[in-house]
C-alpha cells in the first residue's frame, strides 16, 4: 500500500499582543492563536474547525475519525493542510454509503467554539464492548499531579482546553486547543497516526466539562475511564451508563465526584474529612 502524504503544517500555538494592565502600563501578552481550517473529504466540504493550528493533521483525522466519516486509517491516501488558503484536504479510499444522509443531520453540541456530531451518533448504541479499566484513588490522585506539568499554553495564553491520553497514572500525550472536542479530535487522530505512543491508554484526562459529545469520543477511541477537573451533564452520565465509562468528575487535589464506578474504583487514599465534613456525633457535639 502505497504511504500516506501526510503535510506537516503546524503554526505556534500562541501570538503576542501589546496590552494596557490596571495600571496603565503597556507590555507584551501572548494569546491563544484562533484559525479557521475548512475540512473537505474527497472535495466534499465538510466543516470549518476553529483551532489553534498546532497539529492540524491530526484534529482533522480524529474529527472524521470521531464523526464516523472515516472507517480506518488504512483508507487514508492523503492528508494536506494548507494555511495559505484555510483547507485541509483529506483524500480516501472509501466513504460512507450513507455519508449525505448523515451530513443532513447535526447536532451542535456543548463543546467550545460550539462543537458538532452529525448523524445520530449520540443515539448509537453498537460500541465495541470496552474494558472494565479499574483505578486506584492513590493512581488519581499521583495522575492529576503529573498532569500539573503540562498546559503549558494555558500557563501563558490562557482561554484553551487541555486532553490527555493516560495509562494509569503516566501522560501519554498532551493537547491543548481553544475548544476541548478539537483537543479529543487532535487525540484520536494522533492514535490513528501512531503521532505518538498512546494506543496504551486507558484513561482520559480533560480541563473541560463530561458531556455527552466528550463520553462518545472517548468511548470510540475505546477508553473506559474519563477525568476531569470540571462537572458532568445529564446526557453525559446517560452515555457513561451506556457504554460502560467511569467518570471522575471535579477531580482536583484530593476531591473527586466518581460516577458509574461500583467495583471498579478502589479507595486505597481516604483523605481526612474537614470539620464542616463530619457529623455532629464524629465532632463529639
Amino acid at each position: 500500500m502505497p504511504a500516506l502524504q501526510l503535510s506537516r503544517a503546524r503554526l505556534p500555538a500562541t501570538t503576542t499582543i501589546d496590552v494596557m494592565d490596571a495600571y496603565g502600563d503597556t507590555r507584551p501578552q501572548a494569546i491563544a492563536a484562533e484559525r479557521a481550517l475548512t475540512v473537505y473529504l474527497n472535495k466534499r466540504e465538510i466543516v470549518t474547525l476553529m483551532t489553534l493550528g498546532d497539529d492540524p493533521e491530526a484534529l482533522v483525522v480524529g474529527y472524521l475519525r470521531n464523526q464516523g466519516l472515516l472507517r480506518s486509517v488504512e483508507d487514508l491516501t492523503a492528508v494536506q493542510v494548507d494555511w495559505e488558503v484555510e483547507a485541509a484536504v483529506i483524500v480516501t479510499r472509501h466513504l460512507p454509503d450513507d455519508l449525505e444522509a448523515r451530513l443532513s443531520t447535526r447536532t451542535v453540541t456543548t463543546g467550545c467554539g460550539q462543537g458538532t456530531v452529525f448523524g445520530k451518533l449520540l443515539e448509537q448504541t453498537s460500541l465495541t464492548a470496552l474494558p472494565e479499566t479499574p483505578l486506584a484513588q492513590s493512581t488519581l490522585y499521583q495522575l492529576l499531579t503529573n498532569l500539573n506539568t503540562y498546559n503549558d499554553t494555558y500557563r501563558s495564553a490562557g482561554a484553551v482546553h487541555g486532553c490527555a491520553l493516560c495509562h494509569q497514572a503516566q501522560v501519554l500525550d498532551f493537547v491543548e486547543d481553544v475548544g476541548r472536542h478539537n483537543a479529543v479530535d487532535t487525540l484520536a487522530g494522533r492514535q490513528w497516526l501512531n503521532q505518538a505512543d498512546s494506543r496504551s491508554a486507558d484513561i482520559f484526562y480533560t480541563t473541560g466539562r463530561l458531556t455527552s459529545e466528550m463520553v462518545l469520543k472517548v468511548a470510540q477511541m475505546g477508553i473506559s475511564v474519563l477525568v476531569s477537573r470540571s462537572g458532568v451533564t445529564q446526557k453525559g452520565v446517560e452515555l457513561a451508563e451506556r457504554f460502560g465509562v467511569m467518570l471522575i468528575a471535579r477531580a482536583k487535589g484530593k476531591g473527586f465526584q466518581a460516577i458509574n464506578a461500583a467495583g471498579r474504583l478502589t479507595l486505597d487514599a481516604i483523605p481526612p474529612k474537614p470539620p464542616s465534613a463530619r457529623s455532629s456525633k464524629e465532632a463529639g457535639i
